[in-house]
Formats: C-alpha cells, sequence, structure tokens
C-alpha cells in the first residue's frame, strides 16, 4: 500500500491520496464530490476493485518531427489519485500512452490522436503527455466509439513551454467515461486546454493544475452540449501554491432534452505562499427546454491578501428575449433567431481550437442538435 497525505487538506477530495484502490471507501453517492453523479450509471468504475476490459485503441496519422508517440510499460505519475475512480485506473491501465514532445520543437500541424472503444467490459486507460521546455505544440486528443472507461490524463508542461491542449467527447450513445486530466506547469509555462463533451450517455471529467515555478499560466476553457438523458459533469482544481501565476477558467453549456444534467465545479486555491496570483472562472449555461437541469458552482479560496486579482461568476438561464426581439425585429424568424443566438453563445470557445477542420466538425455538430431542438 502506497499512500500519501498532505497537510492542509484543502478540500475533501484532498483528505486521501494513494495509488492503492483499496485505501478508498465504496462510494454512496453522499460524498460531497459525488453527490450530484448517478453512481448507478458508472456501473463497474465504482463497485469493481480492478478493469479487466481492453483499452479504447489510440491511433494516429504521421507525427511531425520531435514528436513521439509510443506505449511503455510505466511512466512516471503527475497524478497522484484523489478518489476511488482514479486510483482504479491507474492500477488496472495496460500501460501507458506516452506523447513526447522534444524541447524546442514547434510543429505546424497539431498532434492528432483518436481514441476509439470498440465496447466490451470496463477498461482503465493512463496517458502521459510531455512537452519539453521552450516547445510550442497543439495536441489533440478525439475519444469516439463505445466504452465503459476510466482514464487519467498526465501533462507535464516544462519551463517555457506552451502547449494548447484540446480533448473531444464525442463519444457513441452508451458510452461512459470518467477522467481525471492533471497538468503540471512550469516556470514561465502555458497551457491552454479546451475541453469539448457531446457524446456519451455520462462523461464526468475532472481537471486539476499545479505549478511548478514561478509565471505559469493556465487556461481552462470548456464546451458542452447535452441532449435527453445525458449528464455531463466538469469539475476543476486549480492550485496556486507558487507565486506570480495566472489562471482563467471559462466554461459553457447549453442543455435541451428531458431528464438533462450538466454539472459545473470549480475550485481555486490561493495558498498563503501564491503572492501575486491572478484569477478568474465563470460558468454559463443556457437552457433550452424544459426538463433540463443545470448545476453551476464555483468555489474561491484566499489563504493571502497579496494578489493581483481573483474573482468568480456563473450564470444559467434561458434565451435573452431581447435578443431574440432584436434578431426577429430584422425579419430573422423566430427559429433562426434562436439558432443564431445559441451559435453565438459558444463561437468564442469554438475559435479557441487552432484546428479548421475540427472547428467546422464542432459547428457541425451544435447545427444538428439546434436542428433537433428546433424542428
Amino acid at each position: 500500500m502506497t499512500t500519501e497525505t498532505f497537510a492542509p487538506p484543502t478540500t475533501k477530495s484532498q483528505l486521501l491520496r494513494s495509488f492503492d484502490v483499496a485505501d478508498f471507501p465504496a462510494l454512496n453517492g453522499l460524498e460531497e464530490e459525488w453527490r450530484f453523479t448517478p453512481l448507478k450509471r458508472l456501473g463497474e468504475l465504482v463497485t469493481a476493485s480492478r478493469l479487466t476490459g481492453v483499452a479504447p485503441a489510440v491511433e494516429h496519422g504521421e507525427l511531425p518531427a520531435g514528436v513521439a508517440v509510443r506505449h511503455v510499460d510505466s511512466a512516471e505519475a503527475v497524478l497522484t489519485p484523489f478518489d476511488r475512480i482514479s486510483a482504479l485506473a491507474y492500477g488496472s491501465a495496460d500501460g501507458v500512452t506516452l506523447i513526447e514532445v522534444a524541447p524546442e520543437t514547434s510543429p505546424d500541424e497539431a498532434v492528432v490522436l483518436r481514441v476509439v472503444g470498440k465496447g466490451g467490459d470496463a477498461a482503465a486507460a493512463r496517458t502521459v503527455v510531455k512537452v519539453g521546455a521552450f516547445a510550442k505544440v497543439t495536441v489533440v486528443l478525439e475519444q469516439t466509439g463505445t466504452a465503459t472507461l476510466a482514464d487519467n490524463v498526465e501533462v507535464v508542461i516544462a519551463d517555457s513551454a506552451q502547449l494548447t491542449f484540446v480533448t473531444l467527447a464525442e463519444w457513441d450513445a452508451g458510452a461512459v467515461q470518467a477522467q481525471h486530466v492533471r497538468f503540471r506547469v512550469g516556470q514561465d509555462a502555458r497551457v491552454q486546454h479546451v475541453q469539448v463533451a457531446l457524446g456519451g450517455d455520462l462523461v464526468r471529467q475532472y481537471t486539476s493544475v499545479e505549478y511548478a515555478g514561478r509565471g505559469g499560466d493556465a487556461e481552462l476553457w470548456g464546451l458542452y452540449f447535452a441532449d435527453t438523458g445525458q449528464h455531463f459533469e466538469h469539475r476543476q482544481l486549480v492550485d496556486h501554491a507558487v507565486p506570480d501565476c495566472r489562471s482563467y477558467v471559462g466554461y459553457r453549456g447549453a442543455l435541451q432534452g428531458a431528464s438533462t444534467k450538466t454539472v459545473w465545479v470549480g475550485d481555486v486555491l490561493i495558498r498563503a505562499a501564491a503572492t501575486g496570483t491572478d484569477t478568474y472562472e465563470i460558468n454559463r449555461n443556457l437552457i433550452l427546454t424544459d426538463g433540463a437541469i443545470a448545476h453551476s458552482v464555483p468555489n474561491l479560496e484566499i489563504e493571502t491578501g497579496e494578489i493581483v486579482g481573483a474573482g468568480h461568476a456563473s450564470a444559467t438561464g434561458r434565451f435573452d428575449d431581447e435578443q431574440l426581439f432584436y434578431l426577429m425585429a430584422r425579419g430573422i424568424p423566430e427559429r433562426e433567431a434562436r439558432k443564431l443566438v445559441v451559435r453565438g453563445f459558444f463561437v468564442e470557445l469554438i475559435n479557441k481550437i487552432p484546428v479548421e477542420e475540427l472547428r467546422e466538425r464542432l459547428g457541425d455538430a451544435i447545427e444538428a442538435r439546434l436542428a433537433e431542438f428546433s424542428s
């Protein structure tokens, strides 16, 4: 049994950190970290002590110079599991998909990997991304197919490196995923994460950030569009423990259909040593039909007054009647006006993705969902 403890604990999820799933008590849904999650729909991801299914295949095309993708037996941990499912993913994964970007590498094209689920028993996966010093790269992780998956994605951005990391959950109907994404941001390094959730029955994604040196900069952007019966849950923990670092969290979601639910919980901690911190987080939700529910919980804990700035905001509502009136007064039919409002709601986040083909695909997917809503 390998157990680490940290003091003081900052949230309930930090009371215990361990690589051994047996160290974590069984989940019952009463825990603060899991009270919004329909545990029964997670199936074996909650009840198993080990997952034996075959992990989704990882596919990619020709890689640019200075970038390597390998399957290795093990890799140094960036994430120390802090709940049962992340420990289950760590202990059950059959090896590691290792993505390495050499120092000072700056490819013109994005590195695109496709994670393709083939169904079968519940499985685990582990992906480690290492970006060398002074490198500048875009990495896209597309997740498609059918799976019941617990997976950890661990990312190290070395000093003065820049990473744009796009994760797309475009699973088939019925897929279930509980994912943890961990970023370690080096001195004067910058990461921009764009997290998109469109497909699957239940997708729960937890993203955490730690800073390894001064001047680190992390931007976490999220886009989700939940349809009838889907459950999308996004949680972040940005841990400012180093001086002079910055973070910005901006998530937007749309919901339509009966029994549709989204959850966003944003935790930002500014420790006593993290003077000069600049941070802000915001979540906005647009509810398109009756029966859809959006939970939004921003949290900010500050242990020092010597900061540049800190704030949070949350807004959930239906269409802005004034916007609709403005468009309809200019001859645009109500159905088309509603589509324009939703497209405008998402356009800023879509434009954060530096891959034109992917931007167009997401636009088409959102258009298709709006057509269902408008019909």
